[in-house]
């Protein structure tokens, strides 16, 4: 009994820390503690919805369990798993934020959407680490590493275009993007694993080290995605005076771009 405690734990603490940090960066207005758990509900429901979309994928033919080359390798990590995944995260992002006063913030997009995206993984991540009970350890080490910040930077990525879109910053014409990106993401982060996985030894190792630059190049995104989304509301109008107080406490100086001391300037 003790083991399955520590076996939970280990699956959900990457996603807890996780979720943790991007409340911690929230820096204006924090969400309340029961609108971030509820995210984190939502995203162990929609872990639900996507196991059934993926066994219904299955059960219809179109994706294979176990890729014999790297098309179908390939077709499985879209189709098979980044589609039916990100559609069910976005379904519950969107019943999350369709009428929640919470949200008026652009980052708060990318809050309620890691909270759903880690709710998702550590679902996830206990599945897998009860699959593999023998070796249950360094699976848990593994996925810490690479599928849960994976999981999170495919979040980041939906709520970012998700805020876009809701506050105006992006046309309807490429509403798209809010589903199409972490799909892309998420295809290509499975693409390269599952096409390793049916290759022989000299790709798998080629493939492994695009893998890592990958995720590199996904970290960066993902960065700088927050910090976009963070300026926009710290040139918000009506946050202009928190930020003020922000950088009198902590003796930092930035370059205020609201459009009334812009107009002062000139």
């Amino acid at each position: 009994m003790e083991n399955l405690y520590v076996i939970v734990f280990a699956a959900v603490l990457p996603a807890f820390l996780l979720v943790a940090y991007i409340y911690w960066k929230d820096k204006y207005q924090r969400e309340p503690l029961s609108q971030i758990a509820k995210g984190v509900f939502y995203g162990v429901a929609s872990a639900a919805v996507a196991l059934v979309l993926e066994l219904l994928f299955q059960v219809c033919g179109l994706v294979s369990e176990d890729p014999a080359n790297w098309m179908q390798a390939v077709w499985k990590a879209f189709i098979g798993a980044a589609v039916p995944e990100e559609a069910a995260k976005l379904f519950m992002l969107y019943l999350l934020l369709r009428h929640n006063r919470y949200f008026d913030e652009r980052f708060d997009g990318i809050v309620y959407a890691v909270c759903v995206g880690m709710g998702f993984a550590g679902t996830e991540n206990i599945i897998y680490l009860f699959s593999y009970l023998g070796d249950w350890q360094s699976v848990a080490v593994s996925r810490a590493v690479f599928a849960v910040p994976g999981h999170f930077l495919f979040a980041v990525a939906m709520g970012y275009f998700y805020s876009m879109l809701s506050f105006g910053d992006m046309s309807w014409r490429k509403a798209g993007r809010i589903f199409l990106v972490p799909v892309f993401l998420h295809g290509v982060y499975d693409s390269l694993l599952f096409v390793a996985g049916v290759s022989n030894l000299f790709v798998r190792v080629l493939l492994l080290l695009c893998f890592y630059y990958f995720c590199f190049k996904m970290l960066r995104y993902g960065r700088a995605r927050i910090a976009e989304h963070l300026t926009r509301d710290r040139q918000d109008v009506r946050q202009v005076a928190f930020w003020h107080e922000s950088d009198r406490i902590f003796g930092r100086r930035h370059e205020d771009k609201t459009p009334e001391n812009n107009t002062k300037k000139k």
